[in-house]
């Protein structure tokens, strides 16, 4: 474009000095002169007119680097502002975390002291009254289950309870597992009844209690909005010496409660006493929830599990689809006159706020059974088995060192 411009101006001066030697007879050389001094004049101020343009363009170019170098300091004045902002938070939220886990610590460490000697008491009656008559195979589980509680080799085995159909998990059972030194374990169908004998379940439950409260604290502060179903002995719920240090200890985690389910068998909680229902309606009393697994029948009384705080009612996967199948089986009491059909049953036990929750189903058939009468939770292998938890999770979670230690004295 250039080029043709300083093209357009050679013509012009050539016009200018043809003019100037044809119509005012000024030469030959004059001509020649006023063309060429014509073409220069034309072209230099082409060439500032250019010069202005490069000057403004420049000018405009600096300008929006000076403004975008403003803009780019606000930005990282309001960066460093919101950092430190963020640098005091999390400085404050640490500090208050650390307080709150130093005083836990030391309320677990007075229970703890309680609780020990409570548990010296037991395992020392459970000693003595042993029948000295015993099968050597269950004399020798009875020394496998003291030396893993003396040594704390009491591990928590998770299975997932699922909601139906969509099989989100929604909480956890807490199992109990017991290690040999070699690491193998001793399996439930081995020593719950050597235990039971012994009048060991209700150490062996404060064990886990103790763990699974650890682990739901660990999956809050992960935001994890996952409950625990945590196994609870009536014999505990009846321990004049050991219930309440645990109460104090819940209290101190009833945070806790919308998370933590006290589980407990259904033919104890049937026959329980005085002593255990008002120590149930203590810990209700907190907002803590409780479960009854086991069921036989679906012949419950709603509102009495309501009262008591039960909130999630357990039965075999198969005994349960039996019952709701049978035009006859048995049907929850509740405030309902009428005959209730199976596929309302879950509803009824929706209304007194009751959870119904599959247990032990192992096959896909039996889930299809289950989705068909509207059955909310299900558990069991086919939704995945207990795992132990994780080992640095185990070790964040083992009860402290003054309970092992003490332990370590009995038998």
């Amino acid at each position: 474009m250039t080029f043709v411009l300083f093209l357009l101006y050679m013509a012009i001066g050539a016009g200018v000095g043809y003019a100037g030697w044809s119509q005012l007879d000024l030469g030959l050389p004059l001509s020649i002169a006023s063309g060429a001094i014509t073409t220069a004049i034309l072209g230099q101020i082409h060439l500032l007119a250019a010069q202005g343009r490069s000057r403004r363009a420049l000018d405009e170019r600096l300008d929006a680097v000076e403004k975008e170098t403003r803009e780019s300091g606000r930005r990282m004045d309001v960066i460093e502002a919101r950092t430190e902002a963020v640098e005091e938070t999390v400085k404050h939220e640490l500090t208050e975390r650390r307080d709150a886990l130093v005083s836990e610590m030391k309320q677990l460490e007075t229970l703890i002291d309680r609780l020990s000697r409570s548990f010296e008491t037991k395992l020392a009656e459970s000693t003595a009254s042993s029948n000295p008559v015993v099968a050597p195979r269950e004399d020798a589980i009875l020394r496998d289950v003291r030396d893993a509680l003396r040594d704390g080799r009491v591990d928590l085995h998770l299975q997932p309870i699922v909601s139906l159909p969509q099989r989100r998990v929604s909480f956890y059972e807490g199992f109990t597992r017991l290690r040999r030194p070699d690491g193998s374990l001793i399996l439930p169908a081995e020593f719950l009844d050597a235990a039971r004998r012994a009048n060991l379940m209700g150490l062996i439950d404060n064990f886990t209690l103790f763990r699974c409260v650890q682990i739901v604290r660990r999956l809050a502060e992960r935001d994890r909005r996952v409950g625990v179903f945590c196994n609870i002995a009536a014999a505990s719920l009846e321990d004049s010496a050991f219930f309440p240090f645990f109460l104090d200890f819940m209290t101190q985690n009833r945070d806790l409660s919308g998370a933590v389910i006290f589980e407990i068998r259904a033919d104890k909680f049937e026959t329980r006493s005085r002593l255990m229902r008002d120590n149930m309606d203590k810990l209700t009393a907190l907002g803590f929830r409780f479960s009854i697994d086991h069921a036989d029948d679906l012949g419950l009384d709603l509102p009495r599990l309501q009262a008591a705080g039960v909130r999630f009612v357990k039965m075999n996967g198969h005994a349960l689809i039996d019952q709701l199948r049978d035009p006859l089986g048995a049907r929850p009491v509740s405030s309902i006159n009428r005959r209730v059909e199976g596929d309302e049953v879950s509803a009824v036990f929706s209304r007194y706020g009751i959870t119904m929750i599959a247990e032990k189903i192992e096959d896909e058939a039996s889930v299809v059974e289950i989705l068909e009468y509207d059955i909310p939770y299900g558990q069991g292998h086919v939704f995945g088995a207990p795992r132990p938890i994780k080992a640095s999770l185990m070790e964040e979670t083992a009860p402290p060192q003054e309970m092992v230690q003490r332990l370590s004295n009995f038998g």
